[in-house]
């Protein structure tokens, strides 16, 4: 694999790509994994459909919320910190959930404590790292690799936590999580230390003039709209899949693989669209993923339920799962710099938490409300093709500063 990567890169950036990759691994394997847990704790606990989407939807919207900040504290300090912090609350947040016996302890475990710990070990903290040691070049392609590191843990935690949950339970299988979680804080070293001292004022402007020039941009809201669509479409699916899949009256076991599927299938994409988008137009290839994720949603849809349909859609769109995060994150260095990575993507992210927290709530709702999920499968339908219009008119190129202007 050394040859994927700029041959030249120091051990320093290695370290930092690989324990970024595996931490993301952890912190998103087991986050995927949530949707699992609807039916048990839910009848144990009296939880119905739209309270549990309404849990999972604000946990989505804190760790939105919360991005920016936590972004801009990383690109001025260092991930490190912020990585050590975020697993512990995740762990803790974790462990309340296991001891919940009713919506307000699930409330306060996985969506007040885990939202807001998601903020500081998962990608946006980890790519503004990243971003700042590694070629131009070859930036998409690592974003792409860092990014693999949650479909892997995807592939890998949620069957496990399916075969926890049938052996044991989902209180137990929620401590065991959250032990998996602390071993975050160990592998935080190896993203450790401050930018560079070379990420200075070529690379971007102050905080506040980077958020003015930023908001003033037609592209940086167009960013906005894409990954917008993308964290709906990616709740939904994420949260709701197994239940859904268990409604037309396939094993849970088909849940479970359907997820680890699209984790497996997400590898290669996540590392793909990264790839393609270090050599190929990255708004343009945005614009092809959202499309293609319309074309999945609908033959899904049209075509006869199985298990063999349920794991072909469930590859298919694993394939286009996170591709998006690399090529956005690129097209956000490439055009505003290095400078303040972490806090502008934070930014276009806070975007993709506010469609997940509508993709998970309004779907539980849809739910409650008509007996099905036909509706929202529609809704991700229109909102991928204007996903795909809105990148399209993206100004794919470094934004021109006054101080970068010649004289006349």
């Amino acid at each position: 694999m050394s040859d994927v990567l700029h041959p030249k890169l120091s051990n320093r950036a290695w370290t930092m790509i690989l324990a970024g990759a595996v931490i993301v691994t952890l912190s998103m394997g087991v986050r995927q994994s949530f949707g699992l847990f609807l039916q048990p704790l839910g009848l144990e606990l009296g939880v119905d459909r739209q309270t549990f989407g309404l849990i999972v939807a604000g946990q989505n919207l804190l760790f939105g919320l919360l991005q920016p900040f936590v972004g801009a504290w990383a690109d001025r300090h260092g991930a490190g910190r912020v990585a050590v912090v975020g697993a512990a609350v995740y762990a803790v947040g974790l462990i309340i959930a296991a001891t919940a016996v009713n919506a307000l302890g699930l409330a306060v475990g996985f969506g007040a404590l885990v939202g807001l710990a998601m903020a500081g070990c998962t990608v946006t903290v980890i790519l503004g790292a990243v971003g700042k040691i590694v070629p131009a070049e070859k930036r998409t392609l690592a974003f792409g690799i860092v990014t693999a590191g949650g479909s892997l843990g995807q592939f890998l935690v949620v069957p496990a936590a399916q075969g926890l949950l049938d052996a044991l339970d989902w209180r137990l299988t929620l401590f065991v999580m959250a032990g998996l979680i602390a071993v975050i804080a160990l592998l935080a070293i190896g993203i450790a230390g401050k930018p560079p001292a070379s990420i200075g004022q070529q690379d971007g402007p102050p905080i506040r003039e980077a958020l003015k020039e930023a908001f003033a941009d037609r592209s940086f809201w167009l960013l906005n709209a894409g990954f917008f669509v993308c964290g709906f479409h990616i709740a939904f699916v994420g949260t709701h899949l197994p239940s859904y899949i268990r409604d037309q009256g396939l094993p849970a076991e088909v849940g479970a693989w359907s997820l680890a599927l699209i984790g497996l299938f997400n590898i290669a994409g996540s590392w793909l669209w990264g790839a393609w988008g270090s050599k190929r137009s990255k708004k343009n290839l945005l614009a092809l993923l959202y499309g293609l994720r319309s074309v999945t949603i609908i033959l899904f849809m049209i075509l006869p339920l199985s298990s063999v349909s349920v794991l072909v859609f469930a590859a298919t769109f694993g394939f286009l799962w996170l591709g998006t995060v690399p090529l956005t994150n690129g097209l956000v260095a490439q055009i505003y710099g290095l400078r303040h990575l972490s806090a502008l993507g934070g930014i276009v992210f806070l975007s993709h938490q506010v469609g997940a927290f509508l993709g998970a709530w309004t779907a539980g709702v849809a739910f409650d409300v008509t007996g099905s999920y036909n509706l929202i499968w529609m809704v991700s339908i229109a909102l991928g093709l204007l996903a795909a219009a809105a990148n399209l008119p993206i100004r794919e190129a470094p934004l021109l500063r006054p101080e970068a202007v010649p004289a006349q």
